[in-house]
């Protein structure tokens, strides 16, 4: 399982060494998407052998009956590397079908140290550490979407729980405005944007004091979290 970055060009800032030599020592791969996963393998090495590599797309439209083939290497003693887009494969991600079928066949799984986005915010946020939860992607509809983070608020006054959650870039200005006018005002508001890239900004502030801080956040890769200062 091989974390890759989570945007930019530098990959030695975010990648250790070692992941990076088990990386480009493989030649089968299970990926998001091919395109990206060559990118990045050429990232780590300029001379690397794509032309000598097998790649197989995973999603969520991938049928069990494929994934034993993809994982037919490794039946036969070859090591498979597993990748998404960006961060952690089979968290959030494409990957947690090839790890529960390569556990029922008693193939040995290896997650690589790299970036996650989630435990990132979470670290960077001040909220528990102890308790929470990651929800994915918001509803699309406005309403479902802020009876979801209505849910997050309360559960976090009662629990202290701190709850993470995304959306897509292209809808994290409606996902703030939904924040900042539909939540309390003493509601403890995390927001991490381009993550380990140029740019970098991860702050935790009240709704009342997001309302006087926001910035734009449209087109940027974000995580939001909502949880109770420790």
């Amino acid at each position: 399982m091989i974390p890759t970055t989570l945007g930019g060009e530098v990959v030695d800032d975010v990648i250790p060494a070692n992941v990076q030599a088990i990386a480009t020592s493989l030649r089968f791969f299970i990926v998001e998407n091919v395109k990206s996963a060559r990118r990045f393998l050429r990232k780590m090495d300029r001379e690397f052998p794509i032309d000598e590599c097998v790649f197989h797309e995973i999603n969520k439209k991938t049928e069990a009956s494929a994934i034993y083939h993809f994982i037919k290497p490794a039946l036969e003693g070859h090591n498979i590397g597993v990748m998404s887009d960006a961060g952690c494969p089979g968290v959030a991600d494409p990957g947690a079908a090839v790890v529960t079928l390569a556990n029922e066949k008693n193939i040995h799984v290896h997650p690589l140290v790299g970036p996650s986005s989630i435990l990132l915010t979470l670290m960077g946020s001040g909220f528990s550490g102890q308790n929470f939860s990651f929800s994915g992607y918001l509803p699309k509809d406005r309403k479902d979407r802020i009876r979801a983070l209505k849910h997050f608020e309360a559960d976090t006054y009662r629990t202290g729980n701190t709850h993470l959650f995304m959306d897509t870039p292209f809808r994290n200005m409606n996902v703030l405005e939904d924040l900042l006018n539909e939540l309390a005002d003493t509601t403890m508001i995390c927001i991490a944007n381009n993550l380990t890239i140029h740019g970098e900004q991860i702050r935790t502030l009240s709704v009342k004091d997001w309302r006087e801080n926001a910035f734009d956040l449209a087109k940027k890769p974000t995580m939001f979290a909502i949880g109770k200062k420790q």
